[in-house]
């Protein structure tokens, strides 16, 4: 696998709480440099960065990084992010829910952020590190019937990122239109193969521009 065909499939993100418009314009001009798929950022620099790097696929999150705003606030959020200039939504399931067996309330949580999306694409966190194998299962359930684009496996903030055993779960339990993210731990180049040989159409990192360019990063 080249190193463009991998760089293609790369979200290149910054989500730092510190993350400097600097930082954030140089991201931008690495994701343009290199060929990113996007870049993930906080909203607050979506339109920013819609304004400046026109051409540019940007991503960002809503709910972040718990995930237990409640869903009026999640909707706003994808909302307002579309409005400025976002084509993707990577948004934080409601662990407690999970927790609770509330699979119905996360369900109708997924599809009305999904309806807000329309055709921008929306992938949907479920913080695996947090979950059993069970959950795991039920959720890739829950995605698929919810009709969104991606399941991602972490936020970065967890207590663990994503882990190829979980891709290959996600693998044999989502539905055939939906593609898996991963996120969060993946720092060789060995492991972005590794994930994408396992069966992952993204991932979410700030290492893989560094790692197979030599451009700084500026981190998650």
């Amino acid at each position: 696998m080249t190193d463009a065909e991998i760089l293609s499939r790369i979200d290149h993100t910054l989500l730092k709480m510190t993350a400097s418009w600097q930082e954030i314009k140089t991201l931008c001009d690495e994701a343009v440099k290199f060929k990113t798929a996007s870049v993930c950022v906080p909203a607050c620099y979506v339109k920013p960065i819609n304004n400046e790097y026109k051409d540019l696929n940007i991503c960002t999150v809503i709910g972040f990084p718990l995930g237990y705003s409640i869903t009026a606030a999640k909707v706003l959020e994808a909302e307002r992010a579309i409005l400025s200039g976002a084509n993707e939504i990577d948004m934080v399931i409601n662990v407690c829910d999970v927790k609770n067996n509330n699979y119905d309330y996360i369900l109708e949580e997924i599809k009305l952020i999904k309806k807000t999306c329309g055709e921008k694409i929306l992938k949907v966190i479920i913080e695996t590190c947090y979950l059993s194998q069970e959950e795991k299962m039920r959720m890739c359930e829950i995605v698929t019937q919810a009709g969104t684009d991606f399941i991602k496996t972490s936020t970065g903030f967890g207590t663990a990122g994503a882990t190829i055993a979980d891709v290959e779960l996600f693998k044999k339990h989502i539905g055939k239109d939906v593609k898996i993210k991963a996120a969060g731990g993946v720092k060789t180049r060995d492991d972005l193969e590794m994930f994408i040989n396992a069966g992952a159409s993204r991932i979410g990192t700030s290492s893989a521009v560094k790692l197979l360019s030599g451009a700084s990063s500026s981190g998650y």
